[in-house]
């Protein structure tokens, strides 16, 4: 039994976050520097971006969680600190010492984000003027964790925050997550900073086990626009203050632990794709019925990465030609003369294709279904059991307004 409850990274115990404003972009008025902090030791573990060209936050942060511990994140918004060459990478390096000192803690405990802009030097300087008042900032309550939230949103209009319990060993586990990400997002991590905390007793192995496993079913089947960022990450520290028996390896308890996290990184997903730039309209792309779930994923994923689907989506145009032609150069083996393709609503749904080829249905019905808020495409084809959803947004005129400008 799994059930959401409020305080998003604060709600496991032992934790406290806060965010302030430091005028890293000085024309910005928002928060933009977050901190996460758990009184004791963590277990933890990462995944960050497949992109070649890495920012120096994610450097950092590969380095000081090579261990598997960590007891605090830094993350600012309004600079991304990725193509900055070894100033960058001293920079994020001193962001971490800077919440170490304050937090009196090991510098390797500590990792460090950034998102923002390309290319642009991070003014530390103001980092460090704000250091304490950052500290300062730090709560274990529901307004910590809205704070550190703001203080990480770039072009976001949506929170992206979740908290679960779940019952571990006898004891209630909780695990709390905060997200942001609208643009420059598509699988192999995705593009987005996501930061998990839990009190659940988990051995480091298997925490990064179970974050690979949830990961895999989550962010990595979002896309937004078909670009994957360089600053990429999604951490996780367990602090073990549930006081449950140490998940130490797989089992009942594991599988428990699992669930739990892979229910808040879906959750995190939709409200991702959901707020993509500029989007009306979340899109799931669910194929059922696949030869495998790697051949179902791949199949979703063209889908709902085709821009002329998105377009469709957006004109609430049941335009089913696009979704078998997307299928076909997804390079994932199946048979069209087997596919059925239905659009479906929350209340209503359409068929629009029966193995392969049209099927009369009627547009007004169809239209009324895409015009909705969440559509699904539900792909189902007769070759095995193999099942995957994928989730994005429609692709809309306001996508290359936000991106046109996005430097200004």
């Amino acid at each position: 039994m799994c059930t959401e409850i409020s305080g998003g990274v604060c709600a496991p115990r032992g934790f406290l976050a806060g965010g302030i404003r430091c005028g890293i972009k000085p024309a910005s008025q928002k928060k933009d520097l977050a901190l996460i902090y758990s009184k004791s030791v963590c277990a933890a573990a990462a995944m960050f971006t497949q992109n070649k060209v890495k920012a120096a936050s994610v450097i950092v942060s590969q380095e000081n969680i090579s261990n598997g511990k960590l007891r605090a994140i830094i993350a600012n918004s309004g600079n991304a600190n990725a193509c900055t060459g070894q100033e960058g990478l001293a920079a994020a390096r001193r962001m971490a010492r800077l919440a170490a000192g304050v937090l009196q803690i090991d510098t390797a405990d500590v990792a460090v984000a950034s998102t923002g802009v390309i290319g642009v030097p991070l003014p530390v300087n103001v980092i460090e003027k704000n250091i304490d008042a950052l500290k300062a900032s730090l709560r274990g309550d529901e307004q910590g964790h809205a704070d550190a939230l703001e203080a990480i949103m770039t072009t976001d209009t949506r929170k992206k925050e979740i908290a679960v319990e779940t019952e571990i060993d006898g004891k209630k586990v909780r695990i709390g997550a905060m997200t942001k990400g609208s643009g420059m997002i598509h699988p192999d991590m995705a593009t987005m900073l996501a930061f998990i905390t839990t009190d659940a007793a988990v051995h480091p192995s298997v925490l990064n086990s179970s974050l690979h496993r949830a990961v895999k079913r989550s962010f990595n089947r979002l896309t937004v626009d078909g670009d994957t960022s360089t600053n990429d990450m999604v951490v996780i520290m367990a602090n073990g203050e549930a006081a449950n028996k140490i998940i130490a390896d797989e089992g009942a308890d594991y599988e428990i632990f699992c669930a739990a996290l892979e229910k808040v990184c879906v959750d995190l997903t939709r409200k991702m794709a959901r707020d993509g730039e500029g989007a009306t309209k979340l899109v799931t792309v669910t194929v059922d019925g696949a030869a495998s779930e790697e051949a179902a994923e791949i199949l979703a994923r063209s889908v709902a990465s085709s821009n002329l689907v998105k377009a469709a989506c957006f004109g609430a145009d049941a335009n089913w030609g696009r979704v078998l032609c997307a299928m076909g150069y997804s390079g994932a083996g199946f048979l069209p003369e087997q596919t059925d393709v239905s659009f479906m609503g929350k209340t209503d749904s359409v068929q629009v294709c029966k193995n392969g080829e049209a099927v009369d249905f009627s547009e007004d019905k169809a239209k009324l279904v895409l015009s909705e808020e969440e559509i699904e495409i539900f792909i189902r084809l007769r070759e095995g059991n193999g099942k995957a959803s994928v989730w994005g947004c429609d692709l809309t005129y306001d996508y290359v307004k936000i991106n046109g400008d996005y430097r200004s």
